[in-house]
């Protein structure tokens, strides 16, 4: 966590590990597995899992699972393809669960 100092970010809700940056949320307005979720631009400490097309609410994509480094909890998905141009700012975003994270201050 150097470098993190005193900014606010998302880290794991099972093992703490750093997840993604205040600064890197786009919206609050999600929706996942467990319910609400938040979108970032970018995320930190975490692996992708197999790449699948999915039909989702808003349309159909092709989406990885995100899971975090250290614990492999599956975090929620990343956006890799879209087959809809009103979707296309998805793509390259992740989509993190807000019960698998917690917010805290470094």
């Amino acid at each position: 966590m150097e470098g993190l100092d005193g900014h606010p970010l998302y880290s794991c809700n099972r093992c703490r590990n750093p997840i993604a940056l205040r600064h890197n949320l786009l919206s609050k307005d999600f929706k996942a597995r467990s319910g609400q979720a938040y979108m970032f631009s970018e995320a930190m400490n975490v692996v992708l899992g197999e790449k699948r097309e999915q039909q989702l609410i808003t349309g159909r994509f092709v989406v990885a699972d995100v899971y975090c480094s250290n614990c492999k909890e599956v975090l929620g998905w990343k956006y890799l393809k879209c087959f809809d141009d009103i979707q296309r700012y998805k793509l390259g975003r992740f989509i993190i669960e807000k019960a698998k994270v917690l917010k805290e201050y470094s």
